[in-house]
Protein backbone atom coordinates (compact mmCIF):
# COMPACT_ATOMS: atom_id res chain seq x y z
CA UNK A 1 0.00 0.00 0.00
CA UNK A 2 1.02 3.44 -0.93
CA UNK A 3 0.73 6.16 2.58
CA UNK A 4 -2.63 7.44 1.52
CA UNK A 5 -4.04 4.37 1.94
CA UNK A 6 -2.12 2.66 4.72
CA UNK A 7 -3.15 5.30 7.22
CA UNK A 8 -6.85 3.97 6.51
CA UNK A 9 -6.42 0.62 5.97
CA UNK A 10 -2.84 -0.49 7.39
CA UNK A 11 -2.90 -3.26 10.02
CA UNK A 12 -6.59 -3.14 9.52
CA UNK A 13 -9.61 -5.42 9.68
CA UNK A 14 -13.39 -5.21 10.07
CA UNK A 15 -14.89 -6.49 13.55
CA UNK A 16 -15.11 -10.01 13.07
CA UNK A 17 -18.46 -10.37 15.10
CA UNK A 18 -20.33 -7.38 13.10
CA UNK A 19 -18.46 -6.41 10.12
CA UNK A 20 -17.97 -3.03 11.60
CA UNK A 21 -15.94 -0.80 9.75
CA UNK A 22 -14.39 1.48 12.76
CA UNK A 23 -12.96 -0.97 15.19
CA UNK A 24 -15.21 -0.51 18.32
CA UNK A 25 -14.08 1.12 21.91
CA UNK A 26 -13.69 -2.25 23.65
CA UNK A 27 -14.42 -0.96 27.17
CA UNK A 28 -13.26 -4.04 28.77
CA UNK A 29 -10.15 -5.13 31.29
CA UNK A 30 -10.20 -8.36 30.88
CA UNK A 31 -11.83 -11.62 28.88
CA UNK A 32 -13.74 -14.25 28.90
CA UNK A 33 -11.32 -17.77 28.43
CA UNK A 34 -12.74 -21.04 27.19
CA UNK A 35 -10.87 -23.29 29.63
CA UNK A 36 -7.85 -21.63 31.86
CA UNK A 37 -4.71 -20.42 29.45
CA UNK A 38 -7.36 -20.94 26.25
CA UNK A 39 -8.48 -18.07 25.23
CA UNK A 40 -8.73 -16.09 21.57
CA UNK A 41 -5.67 -13.70 22.27
CA UNK A 42 -6.95 -11.47 24.40
CA UNK A 43 -6.10 -11.97 29.06
CA UNK A 44 -6.05 -8.76 30.16
CA UNK A 45 -6.53 -5.19 28.72
CA UNK A 46 -2.81 -4.35 30.20
CA UNK A 47 -0.95 -7.12 28.22
CA UNK A 48 -3.06 -6.37 25.18
CA UNK A 49 -6.55 -4.84 24.30
CA UNK A 50 -8.30 -5.13 20.42
CA UNK A 51 -9.22 -1.41 20.25
CA UNK A 52 -5.53 -0.84 21.35
CA UNK A 53 -4.43 -3.31 19.08
CA UNK A 54 -5.72 -2.42 16.08
CA UNK A 55 -3.84 1.36 17.02
CA UNK A 56 -0.56 -0.87 17.60
CA UNK A 57 -1.08 -2.42 13.95
CA UNK A 58 -1.31 1.02 12.03
CA UNK A 59 1.39 2.31 13.64
CA UNK A 60 3.55 -0.43 12.37
CA UNK A 61 2.27 -0.28 9.33
CA UNK A 62 2.30 3.40 8.66
CA UNK A 63 6.47 3.48 9.95
CA UNK A 64 7.15 0.32 8.40
CA UNK A 65 8.36 -1.54 11.67
CA UNK A 66 7.47 -4.82 12.80
CA UNK A 67 5.65 -3.64 15.83
CA UNK A 68 3.82 -0.70 17.15
CA UNK A 69 3.06 0.04 20.68
CA UNK A 70 0.82 2.68 22.54
CA UNK A 71 1.33 4.37 25.71
CA UNK A 72 -0.24 6.72 28.06
CA UNK A 73 1.76 9.38 26.68
CA UNK A 74 5.13 10.27 24.65
CA UNK A 75 7.06 10.23 28.06
CA UNK A 76 5.69 6.63 28.54
CA UNK A 77 6.95 5.75 25.58
CA UNK A 78 10.51 7.04 25.94
CA UNK A 79 10.93 5.69 29.56
CA UNK A 80 10.05 2.40 27.72
CA UNK A 81 13.02 2.68 25.54
CA UNK A 82 15.19 3.59 28.49
CA UNK A 83 13.80 0.53 30.41
CA UNK A 84 15.88 -2.12 27.91
CA UNK A 85 19.26 -0.55 29.23
CA UNK A 86 21.28 -1.47 32.25
CA UNK A 87 22.72 0.12 34.98
CA UNK A 88 26.33 1.74 33.92
CA UNK A 89 24.85 1.70 30.28
CA UNK A 90 25.42 5.13 28.45
CA UNK A 91 22.95 6.92 25.92
CA UNK A 92 24.18 9.49 23.45
CA UNK A 93 21.54 12.07 22.46
CA UNK A 94 21.35 15.42 20.40
CA UNK A 95 21.74 18.50 22.71
CA UNK A 96 18.37 20.11 21.34
CA UNK A 97 15.62 17.97 23.47
CA UNK A 98 12.30 18.43 24.01
CA UNK A 99 12.21 19.36 27.75
CA UNK A 100 10.14 16.67 29.25
CA UNK A 101 13.03 14.46 27.21
CA UNK A 102 15.99 15.88 28.68
CA UNK A 103 14.17 15.98 32.16
CA UNK A 104 13.31 12.13 32.14
CA UNK A 105 17.24 11.68 31.50
CA UNK A 106 18.89 13.90 33.76
CA UNK A 107 16.29 13.77 37.10
CA UNK A 108 15.18 10.96 36.76
CA UNK A 109 17.23 7.72 34.83
CA UNK A 110 20.77 9.23 35.84
CA UNK A 111 19.96 8.14 39.53
CA UNK A 112 20.01 4.83 38.43
CA UNK A 113 23.44 4.83 36.85
CA UNK A 114 22.72 6.12 33.30
CA UNK A 115 24.78 7.90 31.52
CA UNK A 116 23.72 10.36 29.48
CA UNK A 117 26.09 12.49 26.99
CA UNK A 118 24.58 15.57 25.38
CA UNK A 119 25.96 16.22 21.81
CA UNK A 120 25.56 18.54 18.97
CA UNK A 121 24.69 16.70 15.79
CA UNK A 122 25.17 18.80 13.35
CA UNK A 123 28.63 17.23 12.85
CA UNK A 124 28.11 13.37 12.99
CA UNK A 125 31.47 12.35 13.69
CA UNK A 126 31.28 14.18 17.14
CA UNK A 127 28.96 11.00 18.05
CA UNK A 128 31.68 8.76 17.20
CA UNK A 129 34.21 10.52 19.15
CA UNK A 130 31.95 9.75 22.30
CA UNK A 131 30.81 6.46 21.80
CA UNK A 132 32.63 4.00 24.66
CA UNK A 133 32.35 0.20 24.91
CA UNK A 134 29.20 1.07 27.46
CA UNK A 135 26.98 2.89 24.76
CA UNK A 136 23.92 1.18 24.01
CA UNK A 137 21.42 3.81 22.93
CA UNK A 138 21.70 6.70 20.55
CA UNK A 139 18.60 8.98 21.29
CA UNK A 140 17.94 11.44 18.25
CA UNK A 141 15.46 14.24 17.61
CA UNK A 142 14.65 15.58 14.22
CA UNK A 143 13.66 18.25 13.20
CA UNK A 144 14.31 19.07 16.65
CA UNK A 145 12.21 21.09 19.49
CA UNK A 146 11.98 23.91 19.08
CA UNK A 147 15.51 24.96 17.00
CA UNK A 148 14.49 23.06 14.34
CA UNK A 149 17.49 21.67 13.96
CA UNK A 150 17.97 18.60 11.76
CA UNK A 151 20.01 15.21 12.14
CA UNK A 152 21.15 12.97 9.20
CA UNK A 153 19.59 9.55 10.23
CA UNK A 154 21.58 7.65 7.93
CA UNK A 155 24.93 8.99 8.93
CA UNK A 156 23.85 8.23 12.50
CA UNK A 157 22.91 5.04 11.96
CA UNK A 158 26.17 4.17 9.79
CA UNK A 159 28.43 5.60 13.14
CA UNK A 160 26.18 3.25 15.26
CA UNK A 161 26.34 0.28 12.66
CA UNK A 162 28.05 -3.17 13.93
CA UNK A 163 28.46 -1.75 17.69
CA UNK A 164 25.96 -3.10 19.53
CA UNK A 165 24.06 0.10 19.68
CA UNK A 166 20.66 1.07 19.45
CA UNK A 167 19.38 4.05 17.09
CA UNK A 168 15.80 5.49 18.41
CA UNK A 169 14.46 8.44 16.67
CA UNK A 170 11.51 10.98 17.87
CA UNK A 171 9.85 11.75 14.62
CA UNK A 172 7.42 13.79 16.57
CA UNK A 173 7.46 16.74 14.28
CA UNK A 174 8.26 15.18 10.79
CA UNK A 175 5.69 12.22 11.15
CA UNK A 176 5.52 9.53 8.82
CA UNK A 177 4.04 11.33 6.37
CA UNK A 178 6.95 13.32 6.41
CA UNK A 179 9.91 11.08 7.33
CA UNK A 180 10.10 6.95 7.90
CA UNK A 181 13.56 6.40 10.42
CA UNK A 182 13.12 3.11 10.16
CA UNK A 183 13.49 3.01 6.26
CA UNK A 184 16.70 4.88 6.62
CA UNK A 185 18.55 2.29 9.01
CA UNK A 186 16.68 3.30 13.05
CA UNK A 187 16.21 0.41 15.35
CA UNK A 188 13.02 2.40 17.13
CA UNK A 189 10.64 5.48 16.46
CA UNK A 190 9.02 7.13 19.07
CA UNK A 191 5.87 9.89 18.39
CA UNK A 192 4.43 11.98 21.50
CA UNK A 193 1.04 11.00 19.46
CA UNK A 194 -0.54 13.55 21.22
CA UNK A 195 0.24 15.68 18.32
CA UNK A 196 0.07 15.37 15.09
CA UNK A 197 -0.91 11.56 14.89
CA UNK A 198 -3.98 12.25 17.14
CA UNK A 199 -4.38 15.29 15.47
CA UNK A 200 -7.20 17.53 17.60
CA UNK A 201 -5.88 18.42 20.15
CA UNK A 202 -7.95 15.61 22.34
CA UNK A 203 -5.70 13.07 23.75
CA UNK A 204 -2.15 12.41 25.03
CA UNK A 205 -0.53 9.43 24.04
CA UNK A 206 2.41 8.11 22.85
CA UNK A 207 3.96 5.40 20.64
CA UNK A 208 6.57 3.33 19.96
CA UNK A 209 7.66 1.51 16.36
CA UNK A 210 10.09 -1.08 16.66
CA UNK A 211 12.31 -2.33 13.35
CA UNK A 212 11.91 -5.82 14.27
CA UNK A 213 9.89 -8.36 16.29
CA UNK A 214 12.43 -9.56 18.49
CA UNK A 215 13.16 -5.82 19.69
CA UNK A 216 9.41 -5.31 19.84
CA UNK A 217 8.47 -8.61 21.77
CA UNK A 218 10.85 -6.89 24.33
CA UNK A 219 9.78 -3.48 23.96
CA UNK A 220 6.06 -4.77 24.75
CA UNK A 221 7.49 -6.80 27.68
CA UNK A 222 8.35 -3.81 29.33
CA UNK A 223 5.10 -1.52 28.41
CA UNK A 224 3.15 -5.15 30.06
CA UNK A 225 5.07 -4.85 32.75
CA UNK A 226 5.57 -1.15 33.69
CA UNK A 227 1.98 -0.73 32.91
CA UNK A 228 1.99 2.35 30.80
CA UNK A 229 -0.43 1.47 27.96
CA UNK A 230 -3.11 3.72 26.52
CA UNK A 231 -6.20 3.08 27.03
CA UNK A 232 -9.23 1.95 24.83
CA UNK A 233 -10.67 5.15 24.01
CA UNK A 234 -7.80 7.23 23.58
CA UNK A 235 -6.23 4.66 21.35
CA UNK A 236 -9.92 5.14 19.09
CA UNK A 237 -8.88 8.33 19.21
CA UNK A 238 -5.28 8.47 17.75
CA UNK A 239 -6.17 5.69 15.47
CA UNK A 240 -9.39 8.07 14.17
CA UNK A 241 -6.73 10.56 13.74
CA UNK A 242 -3.84 9.07 11.72
CA UNK A 243 -6.88 8.05 9.18
CA UNK A 244 -6.44 11.88 7.94
CA UNK A 245 -3.21 12.14 8.85
CA UNK A 246 -2.03 12.75 5.38
CA UNK A 247 -5.01 15.27 4.60
CA UNK A 248 -3.62 16.94 7.71
CA UNK A 249 0.24 17.40 7.49
CA UNK A 250 0.19 18.65 3.80
CA UNK A 251 -2.02 21.31 4.59
CA UNK A 252 0.20 22.10 8.22
CA UNK A 253 3.39 22.01 5.22
CA UNK A 254 1.66 24.10 3.16
CA UNK A 255 1.03 26.90 5.77
CA UNK A 256 3.97 26.50 7.67
CA UNK A 257 6.05 27.65 4.48
CA UNK A 258 3.59 30.31 3.80
CA UNK A 259 3.95 31.73 7.66
CA UNK A 260 7.70 31.04 7.21
CA UNK A 261 8.15 32.95 4.33
CA UNK A 262 5.97 36.16 5.78
CA UNK A 263 8.51 36.12 8.86
CA UNK A 264 11.28 35.92 6.91
CA UNK A 265 10.30 39.30 5.23
CA UNK A 266 8.90 41.13 8.63
CA UNK A 267 11.15 44.06 9.38
CA UNK A 268 10.88 43.18 13.31
CA UNK A 269 12.20 39.27 13.00
CA UNK A 270 15.42 38.59 13.18
CA UNK A 271 16.06 35.05 12.40
CA UNK A 272 13.07 32.47 10.94
CA UNK A 273 14.43 28.85 11.58
CA UNK A 274 11.98 26.39 9.27
CA UNK A 275 13.51 23.31 7.33
CA UNK A 276 11.84 24.67 3.70
CA UNK A 277 13.59 28.11 3.96
CA UNK A 278 16.30 28.12 1.55
CA UNK A 279 18.32 30.20 4.95
CA UNK A 280 18.31 26.87 7.06
CA UNK A 281 21.78 25.72 7.24
CA UNK A 282 20.40 22.02 6.43
CA UNK A 283 18.28 22.77 3.97
CA UNK A 284 19.64 20.58 1.68
CA UNK A 285 19.50 17.55 4.16
CA UNK A 286 15.72 18.29 4.44
CA UNK A 287 15.08 17.96 0.91
CA UNK A 288 16.37 14.52 1.27
CA UNK A 289 15.14 12.89 4.40
CA UNK A 290 11.86 14.66 4.08
CA UNK A 291 8.80 14.81 1.99
CA UNK A 292 8.25 18.08 2.93
CA UNK A 293 9.22 20.42 5.63
CA UNK A 294 6.05 20.58 7.87
CA UNK A 295 3.65 23.05 10.43
CA UNK A 296 6.70 23.71 12.85
CA UNK A 297 8.45 27.47 12.87
CA UNK A 298 10.36 29.15 15.31
CA UNK A 299 11.73 32.66 14.90
CA UNK A 300 13.44 35.07 17.29
CA UNK A 301 13.57 39.37 17.14
CA UNK A 302 15.54 41.35 16.04
CA UNK A 303 15.42 43.73 19.24
CA UNK A 304 15.97 40.28 21.02
CA UNK A 305 14.13 41.31 23.75
CA UNK A 306 11.64 38.93 25.88
CA UNK A 307 9.45 41.79 26.79
CA UNK A 308 8.94 41.61 22.75
CA UNK A 309 8.38 37.89 22.61
CA UNK A 310 5.81 38.38 25.83
CA UNK A 311 3.85 41.19 24.05
CA UNK A 312 3.59 39.53 20.18
CA UNK A 313 2.25 36.36 22.36
CA UNK A 314 -0.39 37.77 24.57
CA UNK A 315 -2.01 40.12 21.03
CA UNK A 316 -2.30 36.91 19.47
CA UNK A 317 -6.00 35.37 18.30
CA UNK A 318 -6.12 32.88 15.47
CA UNK A 319 -3.29 31.28 17.07
CA UNK A 320 -3.61 30.03 20.98
CA UNK A 321 -0.96 30.54 23.54
CA UNK A 322 -0.37 27.41 24.69
CA UNK A 323 1.90 24.52 25.45
CA UNK A 324 1.78 21.63 22.78
CA UNK A 325 1.37 21.65 19.14
CA UNK A 326 0.17 19.60 15.70
CA UNK A 327 -3.41 19.99 16.41
CA UNK A 328 -5.38 21.47 13.62
CA UNK A 329 -5.91 24.89 15.26
CA UNK A 330 -2.51 26.94 15.32
CA UNK A 331 -0.82 27.04 18.95
CA UNK A 332 2.14 30.18 19.97
CA UNK A 333 4.77 29.06 22.57
CA UNK A 334 7.85 30.73 24.23
CA UNK A 335 9.89 28.03 24.83
CA UNK A 336 11.64 29.34 27.83
CA UNK A 337 9.24 30.12 30.24
CA UNK A 338 6.86 27.24 28.77
CA UNK A 339 8.04 23.64 27.37
CA UNK A 340 11.47 24.15 27.52
CA UNK A 341 11.56 25.68 31.50
CA UNK A 342 12.60 22.50 32.95
CA UNK A 343 16.13 23.06 31.04
CA UNK A 344 18.30 25.16 33.03
CA UNK A 345 18.99 28.39 31.79
CA UNK A 346 22.44 28.50 31.40
CA UNK A 347 22.10 25.25 29.21
CA UNK A 348 19.22 27.15 27.14
CA UNK A 349 21.59 29.74 26.38
CA UNK A 350 24.12 27.95 25.29
CA UNK A 351 21.82 25.85 22.96
CA UNK A 352 20.15 28.85 20.95
CA UNK A 353 16.94 29.14 23.02
CA UNK A 354 16.77 32.48 23.66
CA UNK A 355 14.55 34.74 25.64
CA UNK A 356 12.89 36.31 22.47
CA UNK A 357 12.27 32.64 20.77
CA UNK A 358 8.73 32.01 19.68
CA UNK A 359 7.75 28.49 18.57
CA UNK A 360 4.65 28.52 16.21
CA UNK A 361 2.56 25.21 15.46
CA UNK A 362 0.58 26.42 12.21
CA UNK A 363 -2.86 24.82 12.05
CA UNK A 364 -5.04 24.09 9.12
CA UNK A 365 -6.63 26.73 9.44
CA UNK A 366 -6.36 29.44 5.63
CA UNK A 367 -2.76 30.73 5.87
CA UNK A 368 -4.43 34.49 4.96
CA UNK A 369 -6.02 34.72 8.16
CA UNK A 370 -2.88 33.47 9.85
CA UNK A 371 -0.78 35.78 8.39
CA UNK A 372 -3.56 38.42 9.35
CA UNK A 373 -3.26 37.36 12.82
CA UNK A 374 0.47 37.32 12.95
CA UNK A 375 0.44 41.07 11.46
CA UNK A 376 -1.76 42.07 14.00
CA UNK A 377 0.39 40.45 17.07
CA UNK A 378 3.29 42.50 15.84
CA UNK A 379 1.70 45.91 15.54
Amino acid sequence: MNFNTKVIHGGQHHESATGSVNVPVFLTSTFAQKSPGVHSGYEYSRAANPTRQALEDSLASIENGARGLAFGSGLAAIDCVLKLLNPGDEVIAVDDLYGGTYRMFTRLFEKYQLKFTFVNFDDVSKIADVITDKTKLIWVETPTNPLMKLVDIKAVVEVAKGKDILVAVDNTFATPYLQRPIDLGADIVMHSATKYLGGHSDVIAGALVAKDAELGEKLHFIQFASGGILGPHDSYLVLRGIKTLALRVQRHSENGMAVAKYLESHPAVDKVIYPGLESHPQFELAKSQMKDFGGMVSFTFKSGKKEDAIKFLEKVKVFTLAESLGGVESLANHPALMTHASIPAEKRAELGITDDLVRLSVGIEDAEDLIADLERAFS
